[in-house]
């Protein structure tokens, strides 16, 4: 078992690794907190009630890591202002649920 943990993980590596353009990264396979976001989100979209809500949770929960994963340690300027915008992004909508 643990073979095969270990291709997966080289594998799930090796498609996060590279970037689109390859000299100045802007896209990339999804890395694990904007998978766990992609997840609640699309828990969030096909549930209701409890379930919509923790979806909604896991959503902003993953998409926050992300936030400060890349404002704090993106490959590139254009990577760390997205992280920024979405991080403010994700402050203006819990202001305006705590409102």
């Amino acid at each position: 078992m643990s073979a095969r943990l270990d291709l997966l993980i080289s594998r799930y590596r090796r498609l996060t690794a590279g970037g689109w353009p390859s000299s100045f990264p802007v896209a990339q396979f999804p890395n694990p907190p904007l998978l766990v976001a992609i997840v609640g989100w699309l828990t969030a979209a096909l549930a209701s009630g409890d379930i919509h809500r923790f979806g909604r949770a896991l959503f902003l929960l993953g998409l926050t890591v992300w936030a400060w994963e890349e404002l704090a340690a993106g490959v590139n300027w254009f990577r760390r202002l997205t992280g920024a915008g979405v991080f403010i992004w994700l402050i203006a909508q819990v202001a305006a649920a705590l409102a």
